[in-house]
C-alpha cells in the first residue's frame, strides 16, 4: 500500500510536476509546483479550505509520482505536454501547445517575415516557443517590428520578380522596401539574423541600449517613459528565458542516463518528439554493481531498442561503451543513420543531468516502496488465506473476468498476482468464440477450459523435453482463483477444474450496490472481511484490475472495428492506408480533427487520400 505519509515527507523542495493516480494505476491529474513538497502537501491537509472538485479527487488518490524539473516554467511546459498525452479526468481544460503561441520566421521565404502562431507546420519555416505568457510574445513582436525594419505584408517577393509599390511601413521607417527591390535579398537577411540573436538570446546589445535610454529617462524625470522601457526589457527576458524543455528542433530525440546504488539500478529516459518533452519511463536493472557505468547503458540499450518499434534520430548518453558499434546496430534497424552523442556541456548535457537526476529519486523512492510493499502484501496475502481457511499462503492467484456491451465483441481477461503484486508479463486476453450474444457463464466457462487445457498441453510438452515450468504461458498453475462475480461464476469454474481433474480454491468477488468491492464468495457462503483491512484491499485491486484489463482490450476492439468500418467509406483509402492511421491517430475522433499537414505525415498517405479525409469528415 502506498505511504502517503513517508512519501510526502521524502518530496524534494525542488519544482517539477506531480501525477495523481487512482487504484487502476490511471493517471488522474498533473500538476505543476514551484516547490513540490508543498504543493502535493497541501492536497492532504484537513485544514484546507478545498473545492468540491479537489476533494472528490483526493478521494480517488491512490498513489503519486512526481517528475523534477530544473525551473517553474520547465515543470509548466512538461506539465502541458502531460494532460496532452494523459488527458487526466480532474485536470481542467488548460491551454497545451496547439493553443500556446509561438514566434514563426519565415525562412523558407527569401525575404522573411516574423509573427505569432498558435501551430506549427513543418513548411521550412523556423519556430520560436511554446511560449506560456501570450502577451509577452505579442509585446515583443511589437517590439521587433518597430527595432527592425522586417515586412509585414503577406505578399510572395523574389529578388528580381516583379516590383510592387511600397507601403505606408515603408514611409514611417518600419520597412526596407524589398518589395520595390530596395534592398537586397543578402542585406534583408542580415537584419533578419540580427533579429535571430535577439530572439534567440545571442545578443544583448538591444537590451542594454534599453536600459541605458530607460536609465537616462529616469534621471531625467520621464518616469511613464522609463516605465515603457522597463517592461519591453521584461517583455524580451522572458522570450529569451532559455528552456532545456524546448530544444527549438523538430528533430525526435531520446536522453538516457542511469543512477546506481550498491546492487540496483535505475535507467532513466525522456523522450522528446518535435523537440519538447512527451513522456518518460524508468526501468530498474538488477545486479549491475559489477558494471561499470558506460556499460550498463550499453546493455540497456540493446535491451530497450531490441523491443521497440520506433529508433530516434538522436540518441544522448551520459557514458557508453562500443559506441561505434551500438550506432551501427542502432542505424541498421531504424534504416537510416542514428548517432549516440555524450554532449560535455550546453543544455542537452544539463537536460541529462536532469534524467539522472530523476532517476537516482525514482531509485530511492523504488527501493523504499519494495520493502514496504513485501511486508504489507505479505500481510495481507497471510490475511488472505487465513479468513478463506487455506492450509497454504496463495503464492500466486489468478484472477477472471468477461468484457462485452449487449453481446458484441465478448472478451475474457486474466490476470496474475504474486506475492501480492501484479504480474503483468502473465496477463492473458481471450477473444471469446464459440459464444453468441451476451452469455457472461457460458463465455467464462470457454475461457477457463482453454486456459487450463492450454496449460495441461503445455505441461505434458514440459515433461516430455526435460523443460522448466516456466517455459509455458499457461504452465504455471494458480494456488487460488478469485472471480469477477458472485456464486454464478464460482460454480462455472468449479465445474472446469472438475472436468480436468485440477483441486484449486475458487471464490468470488463480489460488490454492494455503489459498485465497490464488498468480500468474497467462498463455498457458497459469503466471508465478511473488514473494508479497511489489508486482505480486503488486496481484494479491492485485484478486482479493479481484472476488470480494467477486461474492458481496455473489449475497447480496442471495438474503436478497430467502429474506425475501420468507417474508413472503408472515405475514397482513396485502401487497407494500408486504413492499418497506419489506425496505429498513428487511434480514432475516428482524432482522424477527424487532424490537419491536413498531420494526415500527409502519415507515411503511405498522399495529398489526394489526406484531402479525400478531410472532406469526407467536414462535408458540411
Amino acid at each position: 500500500m502506498f505511504d502517503f505519509d513517508y512519501q510526502i515527507k521524502m518530496l524534494p523542495d525542488k519544482p517539477g510536476v506531480y501525477l495523481m493516480k487512482n487504484s487502476l494505476g490511471e493517471i488522474i491529474y498533473v500538476g505543476k509546483a514551484k516547490v513540490l513538497k508543498n504543493r502535493v502537501k497541501q492536497y492532504f491537509q484537513k485544514s484546507k479550505n478545498h473545492s468540491e472538485k479537489v476533494i472528490a479527487m483526493v478521494k480517488n488518490i491512490s498513489e503519486f509520482e512526481y517528475i523534477v524539473t530544473d525551473s517553474e516554467m520547465e515543470a509548466l511546459i512538461l506539465e502541458c505536454n502531460l494532460i496532452k498525452k494523459y488527458r487526466p479526468r480532474y485536470n481542467i481544460l488548460l491551454k497545451d501547445d496547439k493553443y500556446y503561441p509561438f514566434i514563426k520566421i519565415t525562412l523558407n521565404e527569401e525575404f522573411p517575415r516574423v509573427f505569432v502562431v498558435r501551430n506549427i507546420v513543418k513548411d521550412g519555416a523556423k519556430y520560436l516557443g511554446p511560449y506560456p505568457d501570450a502577451s509577452a510574445v505579442y509585446e515583443i513582436i511589437d517590439l521587433i517590428k518597430k527595432i527592425f525594419p522586417i515586412r509585414t505584408c503577406k505578399r510572395t517577393i523574389k529578388e528580381g520578380g516583379d516590383l510592387t509599390k511600397t507601403c505606408l511601413n515603408y514611409h514611417i521607417g518600419l520597412c526596407k522596401g524589398p518589395c520595390e527591390g530596395l534592398i537586397s535579398r543578402v542585406d534583408y537577411g542580415k537584419i533578419v539574423n540580427e533579429m535571430l540573436d535577439l530572439l534567440l538570446g545571442r545578443d544583448r546589445t538591444i537590451v542594454n541600449k534599453l536600459k541605458k535610454e530607460m536609465e537616462e529617462a529616469s534621471d531625467n524625470l520621464q518616469f511613464e517613459k522609463a516605465a515603457a522601457l522597463r517592461d519591453k526589457v521584461i517583455a524580451i527576458d522572458k522570450i529569451t528565458e532559455r528552456q532545456k524543455i524546448i530544444t527549438g528542433t523538430f528533430e525526435d530525440e531520446d536522453y538516457i542516463s542511469i543512477y546506481s546504488d550498491d546492487t540496483d539500478t535505475c535507467a532513466q529516459i525522456f523522450f522528446l518528439r518535435d523537440g519538447k518533452i512527451v513522456g518518460r519511463e524508468h526501468f530498474m536493472l538488477e545486479n549491475t554493481s559489477w558494471a561499470l557505468k558506460g556499460e550498463i547503458i550499453a546493455d540497456f540499450l540493446k535491451e530497450f531498442y531490441g523491443g521497440t518499434a520506433f529508433i530516434p534520430k538522436s540518441i544522448y548518453v551520459t557514458d557508453i561503451v562500443d559506441q561505434e558499434l551500438m550506432e551501427q546496430w542502432l542505424s541498421m534497424k531504424r534504416g537510416t543513420k542514428v548517432t549516440i552523442k555524450q554532449p560535455q556541456k550546453g543544455d542537452k548535457k544539463d537536460l541529462l543531468e536532469m534524467v539522472e537526476k530523476n532517476a537516482k529519486m525514482t531509485l530511492e523512492g523504488f527501493k523504499t516502496k519494495i520493502i514496504q510493499d513485501k511486508e504489507l502484501n505479505g500481510v495481507a496475502i497471510r490475511n488472505l488465506a487465513e479468513v478463506i481457511g487455506l492450509e497454504e499462503i496463495p503464492y500466486r492467484i489468478e484472477a477472471y473476468d468477461i468484457s462485452n456491451i449487449q453481446g458484441v465483441d465478448s472478451v475474457g481477461s486474466m490476470i496474475v498476482f504474486e506475492k501480492g503484486k501484479a504480474k503483468n508479463s502473465d496477463y492473458r486476453r481471450f477473444k471469446i468464440k464459440s459464444v453468441k450474444g451476451a452469455n457472461d457463464y457460458e463465455s467464462m466457462r470457454e475461457i477457463l477450459t482453454r486456459r487450463f487445457q492450454h496449460g495441461l498441453d503445455e505441461v505434458e510438452a514440459i515433461k516430455e523435453n526435460n523443460m522448466n515450468f516456466s517455459a509455458g504461458k499457461f504452465s504455471i498453475f494458480p494456488d487460488l482463483i478469485l472471480m469477477d462475480g458472485g456464486k454464478g461464476q464460482v460454480n462455472v469454474a468449479l465445474e472446469v477444474l472438475n472436468k480436468f481433474n485440477i483441486d484449486i480454491p475458487v471464490c468470488g468477488m463480489v460488490k454492494d450496490d455503489k459498485h465497490n468491492s464488498r468480500g468474497l464468495i467462498y463455498n457458497n457462503n459469503e466471508l465478511f472481511i473488514k473494508t479497511s483491512s489489508s486482505e480486503m484491499q488486496l481484494i479491492t485491486r485485484i478486482q479493479d484490475e481484472v476488470h480494467r484489463f477486461a474492458i481496455t482490450y473489449h475497447r480496442s476492439l471495438r474503436d478497430k472495428r467502429t474506425l475501420h468500418s468507417v474508413l472503408e467509406e472515405i475514397p482513396n483509402v485502401g487497407q494500408k492506408r486504413r492499418k497506419e492511421l489506425l496505429m498513428k491517430f487511434k480514432s475516428v475522433e482524432n482522424i477527424k480533427k487532424a490537419s491536413l499537414e498531420e494526415l500527409l505525415d502519415t507515411n503511405s498517405i498522399d495529398k489526394k487520400s489526406a484531402e479525400s479525409i478531410r472532406e469526407y469528415f467536414h462535408k458540411e
